[in-house]
């Protein structure tokens, strides 16, 4: 049965917001109170967060389609929705977070780490946040935005000091029971590690962690083995610790022999594991043999620059030495990293020509309008409901959609798709500036309620409608 699990891929679905409510206040002697519509509710988020008690992503492999709940409708008498529960998602330290593509995404690494992996949908405005001087009474409400769902991948990489590294059967299992409280499965044939295994060391007034990584054959780079599923676990580690199997029963093989397929191997995987500082344990020097050919390799090991230590964990030989050699590297490394930084905030302002939406022309003729603003203003519109369809129209045209579809020579009757191809919505356009629609007031508005203002403001508004249109048309050329 699987009881460790290092790697899953995670399918993830924000909550949608929920809906804004279009109502009109009515009690007695008010039979038209004005909108009271509320807003709705903010979809919940999928958030991933460190957990120091969690050490695999077993759950996730067993359970990997996760959800967060919608945001609630917005109700009248100004009654907001309420938002939707954010999903937490609890992953081991040294979690990474990569899309379908293989970029990453996050490095989760320390207690509390947070990641927003889906984003909840925002909820939609009610008519009461719609109402404003020109439009005080508006039908229309607008719908929730979708939750982000997203699909990750997501990479366990054991966050440890030291990680031991060999052949299978050369004691790495043993040794880590000795120099710590852990306690691996140890038995007398190959690839009796199966997972990566954890312990903390104390040395004088140093304390750290060591892994034990399931043994390395040749080929482990190219998928052969167990090696390739783990060697992900050592490249956070500050030393590597080649143990050498001096008693092994294999004729073909020696430590020296050993030492150049391991080094060849990590080569091969790359991660920056070539400038890791090294040490070299031979193991199992209890045995006569296996000490005679620990007195023989030494020399070649030293002379090529490797601090070398002769250990047994069956006898408990050299292993206060190599804890506290081990011990010292660490605190170099350390010493040695650049201390964290304060959080900063990066500001990107856009760019002075940014319009926020960009205009293309498929090979069919279609004009694709691409930008957040307007599929978020498509996704948030009835169009079941006229004057929804209005105020949306209204919006594409100040945000300056119309303008740049005439400017690229859109016609009348043209498809206009606004979104991605897969989930576009799709549109015959209607020009408004040469069709004269500015004359009958903004779409969306509600003029019967226009008779309790002055006279001077609607002179002045008339004028102002009729100054625009006459600008339209003027800088209008239909046969550009």
């Amino acid at each position: 049965m699987t009881t460790f699990v290092d790697r899953v891929e995670l399918h993830v679905a924000a909550g949608s917001g929920g809906h804004g409510c279009a109502s009109v206040h009515r009690e007695k002697f008010k039979p038209l109170g004005g909108p009271d519509g509320g807003n709705g509710g903010r979809g919940g988020n999928v958030i991933l967060v460190v957990d120091q008690d969690v050490t695999t992503l077993l759950d996730y492999h067993h359970s990997p389609h996760r959800k967060a709940t919608n945001g609630r409708p917005g109700e009248g008498d100004h009654r907001s929705g309420k938002e939707g529960t954010d999903l937490i998602l609890p992953v081991p330290d040294g979690t990474v977070v990569l899309d379908g593509q293989g970029e990453v995404l996050a490095d989760m690494v320390g207690q509390g780490t947070t990641f927003v992996a889906g984003q909840g949908g925002r909820g939609g405005l009610g008519n009461a946040a719609l109402a404003s001087a020109r439009r005080k009474a508006p039908g229309f409400a607008l719908l929730g935005v979708p939750g982000e769902t997203r699909d990750v991948v997501l990479e366990l990489k054991t966050v440890a000091d030291v990680a031991l590294i060999g052949y299978p059967s050369a004691g790495k299992s043993s040794l880590i029971s000795v120099l710590s409280a852990a306690k691996p499965k140890i038995a007398d044939y190959p690839f009796t590690t199966l997972v990566p295994n954890l312990g903390v060391v104390t040395a004088g007034s140093t304390v750290y962690t060591i892994a034990d990584v399931p043994g390395l054959i040749p080929g482990a780079s190219e998928g052969k083995g167990l090696g390739l599923e783990f060697l992900r676990h050592v490249e956070r580690c500050s030393v590597l610790v080649h143990v050498l199997d001096c008693a092994t029963l294999e004729s073909d093989r020696d430590p020296a022999s050993d030492l150049d397929v391991i080094e060849r191997e990590l080569a091969q995987y790359g991660a920056g594991l070539e400038d890791r500082p090294r040490m070299v344990a031979l193991n199992k020097t209890d045995i006569p043999d296996g000490k005679d050919l620990a007195d023989i390799i030494r020399p070649d090991l030293e002379a090529r620059g490797h601090q070398v230590f002769e250990v047994s964990a069956v006898a408990h030989l050299g292993l206060r030495e190599l804890s506290f050699a081990l011990a010292g590297i660490v605190e170099e490394s350390r010493a040695a990293r650049a201390p964290q930084e304060t959080t900063r905030v990066v500001i990107r302002p856009k760019a002075v020509d940014d319009t926020g939406f960009t205009v293309t022309r498929d090979e069919d003729g279609v004009f694709r309008v691409r930008g957040e603003k307007p599929e978020r203003w498509v996704r948030q519109t009835d169009f079941s409901n006229d004057e929804a369809v209005g105020y949306l129209a209204d919006k594409l045209n100040r945000l300056g959609v119309e303008a740049e579809l005439v400017k690229q020579g859109a016609r009348e009757g043209d498809g206009v798709a606004i979104g991605p191809e897969d989930n576009a919505v799709v549109f015959d356009w209607e020009p408004t500036v040469m069709a004269g629609a500015e004359m009958l007031g903004r779409r969306g508005e509600d003029h019967r309620l226009d008779a309790d203002r002055p006279a001077a403001h609607r002179r002045r508004d008339r004028e102002a409608e009729r100054d625009e249109v006459q600008q339209a048309y003027k800088d209008f050329d239909p046969f550009s």
